[in-house]
């Protein structure tokens, strides 16, 4: 009787072993669970959009994603860090948001999947060799648009500022892009620009005033070390009666006076659709052209105008108010 027991409960056992494997292996692919890196570079309304958007994008799709969301406070060392912690626990993807942080990624890691988003240059990042054929493990969506920094600088001309300051991180390679590109424009235009560089968001509003008593408008393009510290320059904006020109919609909210701009929800939605791609349809990242902006939309803040003493009747190109 032992004997006939024992054999029992051993064919037993093993009858429900081969059971729990086979309900294992019939779960996997649709129950499948993925681990995704969130890399960005700093805080601020645009970059923070550009996150929500991304995660929208995996959530509407269905999938069962872990995020591990980091954020490196505008720390290149942390950036660093950030993305070889995500090498070593080997995530199924990383989502990089902003220049610094995409870097990073690439540098961390040649086999992971890098999804950026927020990237001004990403050719000149050498992220990528081109939009169409990324020939890497990267690809992403750009935030810039071709037309937004003539537009905007058009704009200042037409409404008769001469003098334009302009302060960045001269240590972002996508300010660097967007402050020449300024400067060219500039140029065609008649104008002049001066430009303050920083390194930290701490000396945003002391190069801020640097520039009172030498310009008349203020252009801050997408540079997260001075857009984190965006209400540095409002500030001295409002008390001098200087306009202030934004690089993105985020920060006419803030308190700029206008900007030609999109939505970085919708890039970051769009980076989210390319993660879906690549982990529920087995994509290569080389097979996924990165993809730029939308359409741009002239966006003036009535009460930043009224603060910074200017004349919005004197815009004579189709725009959208908000107060």
């Amino acid at each position: 009787m032992k004997k006939r027991w024992l054999g029992l409960t051993l064919a037993m056992g093993i009858s429900m072993i081969l059971t729990a494997c086979g309900s294992d292996d019939s779960s996997s692919g649709e129950g499948e669970t993925y681990k995704v890196g969130i890399s960005q570079y700093v805080e601020h309304p645009s970059l923070d959009e550009a996150t929500k958007g991304f995660k929208k994008a995996i959530e509407d799709a269905g999938l069962e994603v872990k995020f591990d969301e980091q954020n490196a406070q505008g720390d290149a060392t942390n950036n660093q860090t950030i993305a070889t912690n995500f090498a070593g626990d080997g995530v199924d993807l990383i989502f990089a948001n902003a220049t610094p942080s995409a870097l990073s990624a690439a540098n961390a890691t040649k086999d992971i999947p890098v999804v950026f988003t927020s990237v001004t240059d990403p050719i000149g990042a050498e992220l990528v060799k081109d939009f169409d054929a990324p020939d890497k493990n990267v690809t992403g969506t750009t935030d810039s648009h071709p037309e937004a920094i003539p537009n905007t600088v058009k704009l200042i001309a037409d409404m008769g500022y001469k003098k334009v300051g302009t302060v960045y991180n001269s240590g972002e390679q996508n300010s660097e892009v967007q402050v020449k590109q300024a400067e060219e424009e500039a140029k065609k235009n008649g104008l002049t620009l001066e430009k303050v560089s920083v390194a930290t968001s701490a000396e945003v509003k002391q190069a801020a005033e640097s520039l009172i008593g030498r310009v008349d408008a203020i252009f801050i393009v997408t540079d997260n070390t001075v857009v984190s510290a965006l209400e540095s320059v409002t500030s001295v904006a409002e008390a001098e009666k200087i306009p202030l020109f934004v690089g993105e919609l985020d920060s006419v909210e803030r308190g700029g006076f206008a900007a030609y701009g999109f939505s970085y929800y919708d890039i970051g939605y769009q980076a989210g659709e390319q993660a879906v791609q690549i982990l529920k349809d087995d994509k290569e990242v080389k097979d996924i052209p990165v993809e730029v902006p939308g359409d741009l939309k002239l966006v003036i803040n009535k009460s930043a105008a009224e603060k910074m003493g200017v004349d919005v009747d004197s815009i004579k190109e189709e725009a959208e108010y908000i107060e």
